[in-house]
């Protein structure tokens, strides 16, 4: 028995008829079938019970009432005439003796129909998010989501983890992102930063002498939404191991994540485990990107060689890659949308050709390389009916088009998406450096401290030479879910002189090291073991547990794709007299 209620919406059954009960909810409808007679539907939490109104009293109780008022039902439970078997409470309702008013809704006309909230205008439901809330279906993905972070932390505590928290005011980090800073009012013109994850932290208990630590970890970075990732916080399931090498955590992930993708997952089939580990440049050959989406057959096949000299401007002195399918039956205008969105997403061009019933290229750029058919087909393996898209450019941007093409050919051409299963890999061996794009120096590819594969041999073998830089590997690694970039992680580089090479190679010295990581580079002088870890995004794992397609749907209260919080009115101005506390002045542009 609860407090001010004998059992919840979702319990009673047949079992129960004759009882006294009260049950407390909101009323999600009232039907009146006559002056005094009507079905008024209870929601709580656990579920929907049907009241029967027979009384002018009662109706008097309940007439007028606006949906979402609050009520308190005492009265007897017995069988329904017209049994609902849909709903677990569909054989019985309640006939009140009593009913109180415990907090009335002031308002005639909702936002949206509660049970149909996700039909509705996403930043109205993020507006009014404690109305969209009690809509079942969307409780239901917080539910769940309380659900696998508690499994996770049983799974992570039976295997010899401690749970440690880690400060969320701390220091400004060059992370990847930008950070979100805090003025310190004691310390006037300087800054907290909130972490934009606990890295550093977690290097530092294993420094400290603690084996394996965990957390469920808020994450604060300031940068753009996507479906996949919110503005603003998001949690990690953070992890690092003492003494560790890669297979220790890629095992110890696998070990973790299986169960509860097993338990809790739309999918029932999820891939064995150990799972697929492929190589950065494999990935980025065979299937376009360094998250592939692995429910789909088809890969990318390089025909540079193979097209050379046929005249296609495109096409001569770039890299050319190309995707086929068989048995494709679209028509023209399918074919044009195809290259409008990959055109959309890459900002690339793509080009194709159709294999007819003789065997003979057709249609797009056929012109072209109708004296290359039979090495096209060979490399290729092309039968009549045959669709080859094909994308050409640098290397790498190629290689990303051709990836795209194959996913929107995938998911779009019948018999090439199993959908139905969660297709996991590892994604290893990715580059230490690359050569950023804005800037054209080198910078690092993914972690400034992952380990370099070769350790301190690597970087002074490949000292003062951009190309032996940039084909220098880091002992990281990503999970990749369904195409979807799922956690994170390295083996770190303990060592101080190792880190201060790696960083030198990026025009950074001892003392920028110092100045920009000084309690790790303090802490890695004192003896510093071995250590390796990973950190699986809690939202995105489950964004694709419950099958949703916006990360937003499993986030309790979450920002729009602006990072406004609608609903708290977030970000705000503030008084001045809050500004001068913390020595902060605002300059108009």
């Amino acid at each position: 028995m609860m407090q001010s209620r004998t059992h919840n919406c979702g319990e009673l059954r047949l079992g129960d008829a004759g009882k006294a009960v009260t049950i407390v909810g909101w009323m999600e409808n009232l039907r009146e079938v006559g002056s005094n007679f009507g079905f008024l539907v209870l929601r709580d939490y656990y579920g929907t019970t049907q009241v029967v109104i027979e009384t002018e009293e009662m109706m008097k109780a309940v007439k007028g009432l606006n949906k979402e008022t609050t009520l308190s039902v005492s009265g007897t439970v017995r069988e329904r005439e017209s049994k609902n078997r849909k709903l677990p409470t569909g054989e019985i309702e309640v006939v009140p003796e009593k009913i109180e008013v415990l907090g009335k809704c002031r308002h005639n006309q909702l936002p949206f129909e509660i049970n149909k909230s996700k039909d509705a205008d996403e930043n109205t439901r993020l507006k009014y998010r404690f109305l969209d809330l009690r809509n079942p279906a969307v409780k239901s993905n917080i539910i769940l989501r309380c659900q696998v972070v508690a499994e996770l932390r049983r799974l992570m505590t039976e295997k010899g983890f401690l749970e440690i928290t880690t400060p969320i005011l701390t220091a400004s980090s060059p992370e990847g992102a930008r950070d979100y800073l805090v003025p310190a009012r004691n310390h006037p013109g300087k800054f907290y930063a909130l972490p934009q994850a606990p890295q550093q932290f977690k290097q530092l208990l294993m420094t400290a002498g603690f084996d394996k630590y965990f957390q469920i970890a808020p994450c604060f970075r300031d940068e753009d939404a996507r479906a996949d990732r919110t503005p603003g916080e998001f949690y990690q399931l953070d992890m690092e191991m003492a003494f560790a090498t890669q297979e220790d955590v890629l095992s110890t992930l696998e070990d973790v994540l299986v169960p509860v993708f097993e338990k809790y997952g739309k999918y029932k089939r999820v891939s064995q485990v150990p799972f697929r580990h492929i190589p950065f440049n494999e990935a980025m050959e065979r299937y376009g990107s360094d998250k592939p989406d692995l429910r789909i057959d088809l890969e990318i096949t390089d025909i540079t060689a193979e097209v050379q000299g046929c005249g296609f401007g495109p096409f001569e002195g770039n890299t050319v890659k190309a995707v086929a399918v068989d048995n494709f039956t679209q028509a023209r205008k399918w074919i044009d949308k195809l290259l409008v969105d990959v055109e959309v997403q890459t900002g690339n061009k793509a080009c194709w050709v159709k294999v007819d019933e003789n065997g003979n290229l057709t249609g797009g750029v056929s012109k072209f390389l109708a004296d290359y058919k039979d090495v096209l087909t060979a490399k290729l393996n092309l039968k009549p009916g045959s669709f080859v898209c094909m994308a050409a450019g640098k290397k790498a941007a190629a290689q990303k088009t051709a990836g795209v093409i194959r996913t929107l050919l995938g998911k779009r051409v019948p018999g090439h998406f199993d959908e139905e299963q969660y297709a996991i890999c590892w994604i290893v061996d990715f580059p230490m450096y690359e050569m950023g794009e804005e800037s054209g120096q080198l910078e690092f590819c993914h972690n400034p401290f992952s380990m370099p594969q070769g350790g301190m041999q690597a970087l002074l073998d490949a000292e003062g030479d951009t190309e032996k830089l940039l084909a220098i590997n880091a002992n990281q690694y990503d999970l990749v879910v369904n195409g979807y970039e799922s956690a994170s992680g390295a083996v770190r580089n303990h060592d101080p002189e190792i880190m201060v090479k790696a960083f030198q190679m990026v025009g950074l010295g001892e003392e920028d090291v110092k100045a920009k990581f000084p309690a790790m580079y303090n802490a890695f002088t004192y003896g510093a073991p071995p250590h390796a870890g990973a950190a699986p995004g809690v939202d995105r794992l489950i964004m694709l547990l419950t099958g949703e397609e916006s990360i937003r749907e499993v986030i309790t209260f979450p920002m729009n794709k602006n990072a406004q919080d609608l609903m708290m009115g977030a970000p705000t101005a503030v008084d001045q007299s809050q500004l001068d506390t913390v020595h902060i002045a605002l300059v108009e542009e």
